[in-house]
């Protein structure tokens, strides 16, 4: 007896073992550990990302935050638990892109990718392992593997915090959550890699982490523009015709999209183009672009027995279907040069302008199981967590080589995927959750649409319509409704005049992407990371402070905001719903403007507004100057020069560092690109002024007429 109780304990000590971590700085306030047997296979090597090492450079310089110690792996049965310690007061965000709540401290992930079911449970189209701290610290997982996280649940026995014993029969307080001490992961793998990054505030990590993945990506100028997704089974003529009555009516239009029925077999795809419905591709696109409207095509990656690639993709596919379509096996090099060479061939070649990539997240029932087999050897879990970083850095390489940026939709990321130039939709249609998703965004180095499809009423539609216009796609998804922007007569004059300032502002939205790119600052996010909150990110003087009279945030923004979001460095957005009248809103602190009338609302306080239908409650910081270009239908095309209004609010004075390069090919990365410095000051007789540094010789140069208006004097 004594004997066996010996051998199982010197097998639990063997098989259990808790290890120190040995941090490396990678990057300017970026650490990286490394524990038991690492696997080549992980989010950040799909990738490919290269660091934006110029942008990272430019960050405040920091020293490791003093949790790196006290993170501790442990070892067994082949698998590892992370222990991650919290304080009290800490709050978390991020862990993917989720839709129900923005602070997520006390909940539990499963991150896998998977369709949004409507609940954050972690299976969703972005799980990415990545967080950030309102201690100003973040945390990424880098593993291809299915992650349990407990984040902030589970209190340990020798927690050196651990929560109060209560009395359920007696004490009111007791509760079946119990606080915990730590973020718990359970990796199921034998080693992992994990990356520390440091802030000091929020919005400074969030920054190295997206710098890392190599910054946002800069879209094309007409990817910014309006986009309308076409009815599933258009002819070629469907689609002129429609763009035609775009025009005809005085609509803006940059890109359609073109559903299933472009395909000659979907579902499985054959990649080739059904020549009834569209006889003759080239010329159809052609036609579209002397309109100056791109072209982006709909598929899912599973390959038909119907495609010209079926045979030869056929022993590079995993062992079970979808749709009775091959899942090609894109960790192979020779599968993705397959697949590119369709893409080039059909597509590309033709002028086609960017994909919508369907179905490559879940549901389990129609994706490939979890037991299928795929050549490379890498697993089908594994597959699964990157199939979307695959197709969109596939397909961004094509692009890359033709020298042409583009815009998309994917159903499916994941970290590392920052900087791929793609926007996560899905069949999910909550307009309150579209708004918490986009928010979430900002946490995840993801993007994300709240696209409009179809609406019972005149009023939802102008109400989701007005959000899309402030996110960074603006799209009518019409492959099933077959709605339009005038679809409700009584009000299309409040959508056209949406649908045109999506046009006048794409100089704030283009330099707003740019600020993503080479400074990792996202372009839609949480009140919590704004720039003038303290190192915490929240945006109270205290959290102690329980005067709402004094800390009008405390109940808003110490849990989470998730109904109002910034949209770049200026703007405040808060949405209104349908049935809501008015709303209350949680301004930050400095004063803030009105964005229609420039008139002063208020300062570190909570107002209630009251708009009528027409308008979506926008506000501006002082000082903050917006760049607007004439209203036009179409994106300036490459080089051609812009009038610009620079519109000032406030009394304070202010600065704007304005992007421009050609607005469609990659020679940015070549330095063919510039920021011109816009200035507005008061003069000696206390009047505001304005101007604008001089052109850079040999840089680019788009901008006209120049014109100011202050909208608060």
């Amino acid at each position: 007896m004594r004997k066996t109780i010996y051998l199982l304990l010197t097998l639990f000590v063997c098989t259990t073992l808790r290890a120190q971590l040995t941090w490396q700085e990678v990057g300017p306030g970026i650490w990286k550990a490394q524990c038991g047997t690492l696997e080549e296979y992980t989010l950040l090597s799909v990738a490919a990302c290269q660091p934006n090492q110029e942008g990272l450079s430019k960050m405040p310089f920091v020293d490791i935050p003093a949790l790196a110690q006290k993170i501790t792996p442990t070892f067994t049965d082949g698998k590892v638990y992370l222990q991650l310690p919290l304080q009290r007061n800490e709050r978390l965000y991020g862990f993917g892109l989720n839709f129900k709540g923005v602070q997520q401290r006390g909940k539990i992930f499963e991150l896998h990718v998977d369709h949004y079911g409507g609940k954050d449970n972690g299976r969703t189209h972005a799980p990415v392992p990545f967080y950030v701290s309102s201690e100003g610290y973040g945390i990424l997982i880098n593993t291809a593997r299915y992650l349990t996280v407990y984040a902030g649940s589970g209190a340990r026995k020798d927690s050196p915090d651990a929560p109060e014993v209560k009395d359920r029969n007696t004490d009111k307080t007791w509760s079946s959550r119990p606080y915990s001490d730590a973020v718990s992961v359970f990796v199921p793998a034998q080693g992992v890699e994990i990356y520390l990054f440091a802030g000091p505030t929020m919005m400074d990590v969030i920054r190295r982490y997206n710098l890392m993945c190599g910054g946002g990506p800069l879209p094309p100028r007409w990817g910014l523009g309006f986009t309308q997704r076409t009815q599933r089974l258009f002819t070629a003529s469907d689609v002129v015709s429609e763009v035609d009555a775009f025009e005809e009516k005085g609509f803006p239009l940059d890109f359609v999209g073109l559903e299933p029925g472009w395909q000659s077999k979907a579902y499985p795809c054959t990649f080739e183009w059904d020549k009834g419905r569209y006889p003759d591709p080239a010329s159809f696109i052609q036609t579209l672009k002397e309109k100056h409207v791109r072209v982006n095509l709909w598929t899912n990656p599973y390959v038909s027995p119907d495609s010209k690639i079926y045979e030869s993709i056929y022993p590079l596919s995993a062992s079970h279907t979808v749709w009775c379509g091959l899942v090609p096996d894109l960790a192979s090099s020779q599968a993705r040069k397959i697949i590119g060479n369709k893409f080039k061939e059909d597509h590309l070649s033709i002028g086609v302008g960017g994909y919508k990539i369907d179905e490559v997240d879940g549901y389990d029932h129609y994706l490939w199981p979890d037991v299928s087999l795929f050549p490379s050897g890498q697993s089908a879990e594994q597959m699964r967590q990157t199939y979307g970083l695959w197709v969109q850095r596939l397909t961004t390489e094509l692009f890359r080589q033709c020298n042409q940026r583009t815009f998309g939709l994917v159903r499916g990321s994941n970290a590392g995927g920052n900087n791929f130039p793609y926007v996560i939709y899905n069949d999910y249609y909550s307009h309150q959750d579209f708004i918490t998703a986009l928010i979430n965004s900002g946490f995840c180095g993801v993007l994300w649409t709240p696209e409009v499809r179809s609406s019972k009423t005149a009023e939802e539609w102008v109400r989701r319509f007005q959000t899309v216009v402030f996110s960074p796609m603006a799209m009518i998804n019409a492959w099933s409704s077959g709605t339009k922007p005038w679809s409700f007569p009584e009000v299309a004059s409040i959508i056209k005049e949406y649908a045109l300032l999506r046009m006048r502002m794409m100089p704030y939205w283009y330099t707003t992407f740019a600020q993503y790119h080479f400074d990792g600052i996202p372009p839609f996010r949480a009140l919590c990371l704004d720039d003038l909150s303290d190192k915490t990110g929240g945006l109270t003087e205290s959290l102690n402070n329980n005067n709402l009279d004094e800390n009008p945030y405390l109940e808003k923004i110490v849990y989470e905001i998730k109904d109002e979001y910034l949209a770049g460095d200026a703007l405040l957005v808060a949405p209104l719903f349908v049935g809501e009248t008015e709303r209350d809103v949680v301004l930050p602190r400095g004063k803030w403007y009105d964005f229609y009338t420039g008139e002063y609302v208020g300062n570190g306080e909570v107002i209630k507004v009251k708009p009528g239908l027409d308008r979506i409650p926008v506000f501006v910081r002082d000082g903050a100057i917006i760049p607007l270009m004439e209203p036009r239908l179409h994106a300036p095309q490459a080089g051609e020069t812009v009038n610009i209004e620079f519109c000032h609010y406030g009394t304070a004075d202010g600065s704007l560092r304005l992007y421009d390069d050609d607005g469609e090919t990659f020679d940015y990365e070549k330095g063919a690109y510039s920021w011109r410095e816009v200035l507005v000051r008061h003069n000696k007789k206390g009047k505001l002024w304005g101007t604008i540094s001089k052109p850079e010789k040999g840089k680019p140069n788009t901008i006209g007429r120049v014109t100011w208006k202050f909208m608060s004097e």
